[in-house]
């Protein structure tokens, strides 16, 4: 079995005590093994940390600008193995696992890009000789915190924005799937990255939290993953100086109006549903669908989600692959077995698949569910699995109250000709993203990314915009000392 190094002050290193990765498409044997770090590994992460902050903060901005640079080059270079690994302790598809691969790289070339340019604005001063501007610096030493179900593409989105910046960090992936983060670090090391600079821990949560959350060198925390993991990190940084940036749950109801493209829509609804088998923040979970059309959509929908093929990841004929890990698999039975007891009826799915070579794997059948109300708990929860709920409403503003009768309120979606009601649900949707006949799924680099409500916190990702989490503004005035004017 393969044993994986971990990135610390510039060094690889190995412990004596290891975690086993599993491949969620047949858990039985692990595809490699990790450092279970102790505490006062965490500390010593820390330690190169503050030095490698030292040094990043003054390097040229067109120095940090060519190293993520080269390591995105590098990860394109070495995107099939990337996507292999991706694949194998994650379970996604390779489609998917490569294009997660490529958008890695991408979000290292954008902020690369952005690195080269002055983060300020030049400001009139009310005071004669005087020339006043902001600058934009970074904090310091930030901690990333990033979760199983985009391994690689949410650690990029993290560290490309901080880094670019001239921060440092402290890298935690999620115990299930740390290979992928690993490969990102190893892009940046190989790339010339300073000692220090980037440092990853992987370990068994118990035993280094304390050691993870407390340190007093932490300036932010960047985290992505659930509501309650969220809030319990909220709670403890309440009386420190520590910014927070996190991206949470989210319930993404998908809209579908009488006079909408139905089999477009059928066909966007189920890709934004069942990729990564239902497993990313921004999965349509929820389907609105005005009532003269119900009865057709729903089976244009059901028509759809029978023609995916469930199999392991590294299956080309695979479309909807396993969940990430036996746990999750579990949980999301339950759930369909709640909602079917508080009379959802399946129309399709709602099993286990354990046939053939699915037999040892994670599998879940993609699920329709019908038959639900606004007080059955799966319309109102997350799932985070490939579990479809649809509900009939009488009009539009009936579809924009249900979208909005929520705690979430990360993406949503809209299916309409009417391009005057577009534009009003989008100014209603109580939600960070809106589409408009397209998935809820999908989000570019360079666009501002979050939700509101329960599903995040006030620092936007991606985009310009994530500059305000990892940066702090700064006023500088000027006095010129401009002699007076004389006539010549």
């Amino acid at each position: 079995m393969r044993t994986e190094e971990i990135l610390s002050g510039g060094e690889w290193v190995r412990t004596g005590e290891w975690i086993d990765v599993h491949d969620p498409a047949d858990v039985r044997t692990p595809v490699a093994r990790i450092p279970a770090l102790a505490a006062k590994d965490v500390t010593r992460a820390y330690d190169h940390a503050e030095r490698g902050f030292a040094v990043w903060k003054r390097t040229s901005p067109f120095v940090r600008a060519r190293i993520m640079t080269d390591a995105a080059r590098l990860i394109r270079d070495r995107a099939d193995a990337i996507a292999a690994d991706v694949t194998a302790e994650n379970g996604k598809t390779l489609a998917e696992a490569r294009g997660e691969t490529l958008k890695a790289a991408d979000f290292l070339e954008y902020y690369a890009g952005l690195a080269r340019q002055g983060y300020g604005t030049l400001l009139h001063d009310v005071r004669p000789n005087h020339r006043t501007h902001t600058q934009r610096e970074p904090i310091g030493v930030i901690l990333v915190i990033s979760p199983w179900n985009d391994p690689l593409i949410t650690p990029a989105r993290k560290l490309a924005p901080l880094l670019a910046a001239g921060n440092a960090a402290v890298f935690k992936p999620a115990t299930e799937t740390p290979i992928s983060g690993l490969h990102l670090a190893r892009a940046l090391h190989d790339a010339g990255l300073p000692a220090g600079v980037l440092n990853v821990v992987t370990g068994r949560t118990a035993e280094i939290e304390e050691a993870l959350l407390d340190d007093p060198r932490i300036v932010g925390i960047t985290f992505t993953g659930s509501n309650s993991v969220g809030n319990r990190i909220r709670r403890r940084l309440a009386d420190r100086n520590v910014r927070f940036q996190g991206e949470l749950g989210g319930k993404n109801a998908s809209v579908v109006l009488a006079d909408a493209d139905l089999p477009a829509a059928a066909k966007a609804v189920v890709a934004a549903a069942f990729g990564q088998a239902g497993q990313r923040c921004t999965a349509t979970s929820r389907v609105v669908v005005e009532r003269p059309v119900y009865e057709e959509f729903t089976r244009l929908l059901v028509a759809e989600v029978e023609t995916l093929k469930v199999g392991p990841g590294d299956d080309p004929a695979t479309t909807l692959c396993p969940l990430s890990s036996p746990r999750q698999r579990d949980a999301v039975l339950a759930d369909i077995g709640r909602a079917v007891e508080q009379g959802a009826t399946v129309l399709t799915g709602g099993r286990a698949d354990t046939e053939g070579e699915c037999a040892h794997g994670c599998y879940v059948r993609p699920t329709v569910l019908a038959d639900v109300t606004p007080e059955t708990a799966i319309w109102r929860e997350e799932v985070f699995g490939p579990v479809l709920a649809v509900l009939a409403v009488d009009d539009f503003a009936s579809a924009v109250e249900a979208v909005n009768d929520s705690d979430f309120g990360l993406a949503a979606a809209v299916f309409t000709r009417d391009l005057a009601r577009a534009h009003r649900f989008a100014d209603e949707a109580e939600c960070g993203q809106v589409a408009v006949n397209t998935t809820t799924t999908g989000w570019d680099v360079h666009l501002p990314f979050g939700g509101f409500r329960d599903s995040g916190t006030a620092y936007k990702e991606q985009g310009e915009e994530v500059l305000r989490f990892s940066t702090r503004l700064k006023t500088v005035a000027v006095n010129l000392g401009f002699p007076e004017q004389t006539r010549g």
